[in-house]
């Protein structure tokens, strides 16, 4: 296994951990809006990395990533060229910890991250993580702490915002001294998103892009609050597949396709920040 980019072992227990997913993204609509400068909150936090999805839709997908699969680089042709941040130690793949990796013990890295004292947050989006289903129980119950109403769902045009909203809320009242770790699923982008573009009825890449401009802005706030409430995390920001819109007679995702399989990633630190600076 290659050693990493970042050393998570001087992350793990220093600072919080934010993973963002902005489910359905696909890698041309971000890398285009990236390129003409109209999400410029994710802009500012570095350019996005061109990688392989761990599964061509939500369920399969996080199941990957929860133990420690995140996507992959396009390039990637071997399991040992990859980049694990998180190693699953029971997996099975070798007994070398890759240098910079946090192994992990338990069947996912939230259940790690809390062997080692984080408080782990789950705020959902997609209907996988709507726990008025069994179904919708499995990821959520994954967590410590784990949230989802029907204004964070798919349909809801402002889902990111009373998301963002109610993460703040408990960002107050969450203790300085325990670290956390916050996982947040973004839905702006996942079918339906022709609202994001007055006029139109159905979903195409035109309103693909309109929703990831407005989760971006949501996404802002966020960032901002967490480094002026909470100081330094280490943020990882990705899609979890991609989807279709015509190509080639194929219609979303759930199916293999070069729009569903190529997916945006990126890492970043997020620093202290002060109100009056």
């Amino acid at each position: 296994m290659r050693k990493t980019s970042v050393d998570m072992n001087r992350i793990i227990g220093s600072m919080d951990l934010i993973w963002i997913c902005l489910d359905t993204l696909r890698y041309d609509i971000a890398v285009q809006e990236e390129a003409a400068g109209t999400t410029p909150v994710l802009n500012r936090y570095g350019r996005w990395q061109k990688c392989q999805a761990p599964g061509n839709f939500t369920y399969p997908s996080h199941h990957a990533m929860f133990a420690g699969f995140l996507p992959c680089g396009y390039e990637v042709k071997n399991q040992a060229d990859r980049e694990l941040l998180f190693y699953p130690t029971a997996i099975g793949l070798r007994r070398k910890v890759p240098d910079g990796a946090y192994a992990f013990a338990g069947s996912t890295v939230m259940e790690g991250l809390a062997r080692d004292g984080y408080d782990t947050w789950c705020v959902g989006g997609v209907s996988f993580f709507d726990k008025r289903s069994d179904i919708g129980k499995v990821f959520p119950g994954y967590f410590q702490k784990s949230y989802w109403n029907p204004s964070f769902a798919c349909p809801v045009k402002e889902s990111t915002k009373h998301q963002v909203d109610f993460i703040l809320d408990q960002l107050h009242a969450a203790p300085l001294e325990k670290k956390i770790f916050l996982y947040l699923n973004v839905d702006a982008i996942h079918y339906p998103n022709y609202f994001y573009v007055e006029g139109e009825k159905h979903d195409s890449l035109l309103t693909h892009a309109a929703a990831l401009r407005y989760a971006d802005g949501q996404l802002g706030r966020l960032l901002d609050a967490w480094g002026q409430i909470r100081g330094n995390a280490f943020v990882i920001c990705f899609s979890d597949h991609g989807t279709c819109y015509g190509e080639d007679g194929c219609q979303f995702h759930g199916i293999h396709h070069p729009m569903v399989d190529t997916v945006p990633y990126k890492h970043f630190f997020l620093e202290k920040q002060y109100a009056d600076s």
